[in-house]
């Protein structure tokens, strides 16, 4: 299965071997990743959705829901079309239950993996944006399963499913997460963890896998020889968590064992799923694993979602990777997380809640302008005292070059992008496209040279991310 591409404007291609270039590897892997949550929802149910009587009933009880509509609050993004659909797909690396033993030292839950399906409101087209987990963005307050409230961060897109408590809590903070960076409304979500993964995989009495080199990893409590054999109980479960002690330790390794893994679980259940204790076993352990919301809890409504994946054409069914680029070019102190990359972010989901169809073409377009390169002037146009330094702020923090602040000539309702008649065109768009109130970037011959001018107007609401 190939991955999506990895759209970055006009930046050169990364270097073979580079990080950079690794990175790249991460996010095609996860594209993979994708297709195979996908599969699995969809497999799981058209499988279980032809059992009868008692078997149904015992499968559509072990999927979970989590009512979280409260947790979410009233300040969400308008959905623009409420006949197409928004699912939040998270692959769960839980710690809790069986897994506890896994990563004691870690935090409780983290989302693996990270997506958004769309599904188009005539069903004729669908995508999947995949937000990778080291996306550097703002995490909004949250509520907790303890009734404690997190406070406001920056921090990596994946810590938000950590602050919830429960699968319900991390789902409902991950959904206001990706709906304040994105103005997407989400209808939707699917979460699917390991805790089923081995007897999914005992159902199927093992799985094959060829580690190239030996395999001693004391955190995933796995030992394995080099060479190709049969896993099965925590040997299952170990392969697909170990990390730091194959190849380079990085995340790239362990997406790329848990894709070969998943891969070959799904290949081995269409070979072995013959028998109605085979075909229990594996969907009841499946089943297990998977936890949405109550309007999508049950064997029927996820059997509709899956007729409806179905039936999309495989050439109008897209995946891609939201735009994005090394945070380090920002702040240089930090190589380990990437920053979205505006305008193009910005077309991306706005095509999305007005249900557009938008091509990889089109995403690829553009030139890559870092935040960093911005400079940019802030006025207070409110009469307000402290706005301009609280937009400063702002603007230091998602990596603009901020020049100075100041009062406004005369006061504004509405905010304003402005720049010098030329070489900034693109710099002031990138500007305007990361603002939370909508606004078209306008010239000013009178502006300074080489700098864009931001004037908070009362309609002023923030930036994304």
């Amino acid at each position: 299965m190939g991955g999506e591409p990895h759209a970055a404007g006009t930046r050169r291609k990364p270097v073979p071997g580079s990080r950079q270039h690794q990175k790249a590897a991460r996010l095609t892997r996860r594209g993979r990743v994708v297709l195979w949550l996908i599969g699995v929802v969809a497999g799981l149910v058209l499988l279980a959705g032809g059992a009868g009587g008692w078997l149904y009933q015992r499968l559509d009880g072990n999927i979970s829901a989590s009512d979280i509509d409260d947790m979410l609050g009233g300040d969400r993004p308008v959905s623009l079309s409420p006949g197409a659909k928004n699912i939040l797909m998270v692959g769960s690396d839980s710690r809790a239950g069986v897994n506890a033993k896994y990563g004691k030292d870690l935090t409780t839950m983290q989302s693996d993996t990270l997506m958004v399906l769309h599904v188009s409101a005539d069903r004729k087209w669908g995508a999947v944006v995949s937000l990778p987990r080291d996306s550097w963005v703002e995490v909004p307050a949250c509520d907790r399963s303890d009734g404690t409230r997190s406070a406001p961060r920056h921090s990596k897109i994946n810590s938000a499913f950590a602050i919830g408590g429960d699968v319900g809590g991390a789902a409902a903070c991950t959904i206001k997460t990706v709906e304040h960076n994105t103005g997407l409304r989400i209808d939707h979500f699917i979460t699917l963890d390991f805790q089923g993964f081995e007897g999914m995989v005992n159902a199927l009495g093992g799985i094959g896998v060829c580690p190239q080199q030996a395999i001693h990893d004391v955190k995933a409590h796995l030992d394995l020889d080099a060479g190709c054999q049969i896993v099965k109980d925590e040997k299952a479960l170990g392969y697909v968590r170990t990390r730091y002690s194959v190849g380079d330790g990085s995340d790239i390794g362990c997406i790329g064992r848990q894709q070969e893994l998943m891969q070959a679980l799904t290949a081995k259940a269409q070979q072995r799923l013959t028998s109605p204790g085979d075909v229990y076993g594996f969907l009841d352990s499946a089943t297990k694993s998977v936890t949405t919301d109550k309007a999508l809890a049950g064997i029927q409504p996820l059997y509709g979602l899956a007729s409806k994946l179905r039936r999309i054409p495989r050439e109008r069914l897209t995946f891609v990777t939201v735009p994005n680029y090394p945070r380090e070019v920002d702040v240089p102190a930090d190589k380990a997380n990437i920053t979205w990359q505006y305008p193009q972010t910005h077309a991306l989901f706005g095509a999305r809640a007005r249900d557009e169809e938008f091509t990889k073409a089109q995403l690829a377009s553009g030139p890559t302008v870092a935040a960093g390169s911005v400079q940019v002037l802030v006025l207070n146009g409110t009469g307000r005292p402290g706005v301009a330094a609280a937009v400063a702020r702002q603007l230091d923090t998602a990596g603009y070059s901020v020049t100075g602040t100041g009062n406004a000539p005369q006061s504004a309702q509405q905010t304003t992008v402005t720049h010098p008649p030329t070489g900034l065109d693109l710099h002031a768009n990138a500007l305007a496209s990361r603002l939370k109130t909508a606004t078209s970037p306008r010239t000013d011959p009178a502006a300074a040279p080489r700098v864009i001018t931001l004037t908070g107007g009362d309609d002023y609401t923030g930036l994304f991310g």
